[in-house]
């Protein structure tokens, strides 16, 4: 490829897919009882059962860095999470000013699941041998198709980050509640709660096949996406396989830094249709 693509941890890319396009990932920071580290660098029990945990962006020269490992001689594409979620896409934006190669930044508009289509997307175009703005404009693209719906696993996150009042989610647990939520186009939605977690599971394969409607024989792009909860990923990820064939399809975990801010047990798709 001579435009070379990169994204940031979020997209929480599984490493056999990262190889098989070249992608670089750039990792967010995590804090964990006043100890910074890369995302992925600790093991997840031990951040989970940390006092105190929090993440951040990616600086700008961590960008720099990614941006100059992966530039082969075109210039390089940065796929970043969804600008209104995360200061990340802004510094990439600064890192890309500076770069001695020309660069694209492209907010996905999305995460996780999502965000890895996009890059994923970004990435065949390029082997395609698109050129810069051709691979830029397919990420953008892809970026505005990308459909996320998902479930918590539970309410402690929401209590932890007092959003939800600890007896409300507390009694929430105990009855099973799951809040679901969309990501699409840029923007995050609140969805009515499910009752269960095979409820939940319901809704978002009743969210995927609504779009499988209208979307006329076209090819489908699909993420199963968890946190902690592989095995739920894999029987989702066969449901949907049972009524349609996907062109390309695997599963993601979520990464640490965006665990530490959905909690674990989460299930959810990403797709979009070409």
């Amino acid at each position: 490829m001579s435009v070379g693509v990169v994204t940031d941890s979020t997209a929480a890319l599984p490493e056999a897919v990262r190889s098989q396009w070249e992608i670089g990932v750039v990792p967010l920071a995590i804090t964990v009882d006043a100890r910074t580290v890369d995302d992925g660098e600790l093991d997840t029990a031990e951040i989970l059962a940390a006092r105190a945990r929090s993440s951040a962006s990616p600086s700008p020269g961590a960008f720099a860095q990614g941006i100059a490992d992966h530039d082969h001689g075109d210039g390089v594409v940065v796929v970043t999470v969804a600008s209104a979620l995360s200061s990340t896409h802004q510094a990439a934006v600064v890192a890309a000013k500076g770069s001695s190669c020309p660069v694209e930044v492209v907010d996905s508009r999305t995460a996780a699941g999502g965000q890895a289509l996009v890059a994923v997307a970004a990435a065949r175009a390029a082997r395609a041998d698109a050129g810069l703005d051709e691979v830029a404009a397919r990420a953008e693209q892809v970026g505005r198709r990308v459909k996320l719906v998902g479930a918590l696993g539970n309410l402690d996150q929401l209590i932890r980050s007092g959003r939800v009042p600890g007896l409300a989610g507390r009694a929430g647990n105990l009855i099973g509640l799951r809040p679901l939520f969309d990501i699409h186009d840029g923007a995050i939605r609140r969805l009515r709660p499910a009752l269960s977690d095979e409820a939940a599971r319901q809704r978002i394969l009743g969210a995927w096949r609504r779009t499988r409607e209208a979307a006329d024989g076209g090819q489908l792009h699909l993420v199963s996406l968890h946190a902690e909860a592989p095995q739920h990923a894999a029987e989702l990820l066969e449901a949907v396989r049972a009524e349609a064939q996907p062109a390309d399809s695997f599963i993601s975990g979520f990464g640490q830094a965006m665990m530490i801010n959905s909690g674990t047990g989460v299930l959810g798709l990403a797709w979009y249709w070409d």
